[in-house]
């Protein structure tokens, strides 16, 4: 079974002059039930439709399934989505060894930009450059289908 191991830190510094590339991304959900995501996106000008399970208690690990589908599809399939499409520029990162994603987001969820690094195994080691702010992985507020539902405008209005 197909497994995605990753950690999330929210970003305190500058990173843009470090990617090397980025994209826009349109996603959505046709379920974000907590023990699946179905998630619809257009990536660029590539559609993918993406399946992935309820994490592990640590949030480190999950499930995750994965097919490119055409763009036109993954459009049509957008409009059944629940409400609250995630718009965003995802750059992409080299920092040693590893790939970070970082994902800046739009529309209700302005603000907030957070960092993903993939890992092989829960204890890989990894460089932690100097713009990672604080660890997220496995708060579920950061996960992109409760960012659907409960943008980050709402609750972070609410915790100032």
């Amino acid at each position: 079974m197909p497994q995605e191991i990753e950690r999330k830190f929210l970003i305190k510094g500058e990173f843009r002059a470090q990617a090397y590339s980025s994209v826009r991304i349109m996603q959505g959900y046709l379920s974000s039930v907590p023990e699946r995501a179905v998630r619809v996106r257009i990536c660029g000008e590539q559609g993918f439709i993406t399946v992935k399970g309820k994490s592990d208690v640590s949030g480190l690990t999950r499930y995750e399934w994965e097919k490119e589908i055409p763009v036109d599809e993954a459009r049509e399939l957008l409009q059944l989505c629940e409400p609250g499409v995630i718009d965003k520029i995802r750059y992409f990162v080299c920092v040693g060894e590893h790939l970070f994603e970082v994902d800046e987001f739009y529309g209700e969820n302005e603000g907030l930009v957070l960092a993903e690094v993939e890992l092989s195994a829960e204890d890989e080691f990894f460089e932690l450059p100097d713009w990672l702010g604080e660890e997220v992985t496995g708060d579920l507020r950061y996960y992109n289908a409760m960012l659907s539902r409960h943008p980050y405008r709402e609750w972070n209005s609410r915790e100032e």
